[in-house]
C-alpha cells in the first residue's frame, strides 16, 4: 500500500480529538470517509473535519472503493462483526480498545486475520506515547534495579449520568455492549502497557462485584497477577467513591528504587532511589493516537512494525476475563 485512505465506522466522541484528526496529520495517510448510524451526525462530523464522504451504513463505507483501511470506533459489541466485514473486503483494520467484549471474540478476529492475511491493529496508543515510553526506558535501563512488583490503584467517583433522580448510565457499563464496566474500559489500557513493558502475564485472579447498584456491570475489582518473568502485581479499581478520594496511581517497585506515575490523569513520572528523587513532566500530545497511527501507516507501507497488533490487543481482554472469572 502507498497512500492509506481511512474510513471511520462510528465517528463518536473518541474520534473528535484523540484519533480522527490524526489520520490527516500522518504522512501518506488521509481520512476520506466516516460513518455513523445517525445520518445528520455523520454529515456534521464530515463537515466539521473536512472529510469528503459520510455514510449512515457501515457496509457502504467498508465497500467504498476509495477507502483501503478501516478504523472501527464503535462500542465493543460491534467490533467482531465489523472486523470480519472489513477483512472480507481486503482492508486492514484498526480497532478501538478494548479489542472486543471477550478474549474469545478477540481470538476469532485474530484467526480470521491469520486466515486472510489482513492485518489487525488495536488502539492501545500508550505503547507509542512519549510519557509511557519514558516509563519503559527507565525500567529497561534498570534505573530502579530489578523490578519486584507493580501496584495499581484507580478510584473514581460515579459519572454524573449514573446518579441522581433519573440516572441514565452509558453503554460502557452495559456488559452486553461493552463486555463489562469501567474496569474493562480502563484496565485494558493498563494491562496492555504492563505487558508491553514486562512481557506476558501468566496468571491473574481477582474478584469483581457490584456494590453500589448503579448499573448492571461490576463497579469494584481487585486483582493479583504474575508475569512470566516472576514479577508480581496487584491492583484495585473502584468507581463509586466520592470525588475527594479520586486516585489514579501506579507504582513500580524495584531492588534500587521506585517509579510512580499515572495512567490517565497526570503527566509527572517520579523516580525515587538512594540518590534522591527526580521528576519528569511529559504532557500528552493533542491527538494521543497520532504516534500509534503513524506506526500503523508505516507498517502498511512496509516501512516498519506497529507495536499494537491484534495478537497483543487480545491479551488485555484475556487477562480481564481471568480476573472477572469469565474464563
Amino acid at each position: 500500500m502507498d497512500q492509506i485512505k481511512w474510513g471511520i465506522i462510528g465517528c463518536g466522541n473518541v474520534t473528535e480529538v484523540k484519533s480522527g484528526p490524526a489520520f490527516n496529520l500522518v504522512d501518506n495517510s488521509s481520512l476520506v470517509a466516516v460513518m455513523r448510524r445517525d445520518a445528520e451526525l455523520a454529515a456534521d462530523y464530515a463537515s466539521r473535519h473536512g472529510v469528503p464522504k459520510w455514510y449512515a451504513n457501515a457496509d457502504e463505507l467498508i465497500n467504498d472503493p476509495e477507502t483501503n483501511a478501516i478504523y472501527i470506533a464503535t462500542p465493543p459489541d460491534a467490533h467482531e462483526e465489523l472486523a470480519f466485514k472489513a477483512m472480507a473486503a481486503g482492508k486492514p483494520v484498526y480497532i478501538e480498545k478494548p479489542m472486543a467484549r471477550t478474549g474469545a471474540e478477540c481470538d476469532r478476529i485474530n484467526a480470521e486475520s491469520k486466515r486472510t492475511g489482513i492485518p489487525v491493529f488495536v488502539a492501545y496508543y500508550r505503547r507509542a506515547l512519549d510519557y509511557f515510553l519514558k516509563v519503559k526506558a527507565l525500567i529497561d535501563n534498570k534505573v530502579i534495579g530489578d523490578v519486584r512488583f507493580v501496584d495499581i490503584c484507580l478510584q473514581w467517583q460515579p459519572y454524573d449520568e449514573e446518579v441522581g433522580e433519573n440516572p441514565k448510565p452509558r453503554w460502557r457499563v452495559d456488559p452486553a455492549i461493552s463486555g463489562g464496566g469501567h474496569f474493562h474500559d480502563l484496565a485494558s489500557h493498563q494491562f496492555d502497557f504492563l505487558e508491553y513493558v514486562f512481557g506476558p502475564i501468566k496468571t491473574a485472579t481477582g474478584f469483581a462485584r457490584n456494590q453500589a447498584g448503579l448499573y448492571e456491570a461490576d463497579d469494584i475489582v481487585v486483582a493479583n497477577f504474575e508475569f512470566e518473568s516472576g514479577i508480581l502485581g496487584k491492583g484495585s479499581w473502584c468507581y463509586t467513591i466520592n470525588k475527594e478520594q479520586r486516585e489514579d496511581s501506579a507504582q513500580i517497585v524495584g531492588s534500587k528504587g521506585r517509579i510512580s506515575f499515572s495512567f490517565f490523569e497526570k503527566f509527572d513520572i517520579k523516580v525515587e532511589t538512594a540518590e534522591g528523587t527526580e521528576v519528569f513532566h511529559i504532557p500528552y500530545p493533542k491527538h494521543v493516537q497520532q504516534q500509534l497511527i503513524d506506526s500503523i501507516v508505516k507498517e502498511l507501507r512496509g516501512e516498519g512494525k506497529c507495536v499494537s497488533s491484534g495478537e497483543t490487543g487480545a491479551r488485555a481482554s484475556h487477562i480481564m476475563d481471568w480476573i472477572t472469572q469469565k474464563q
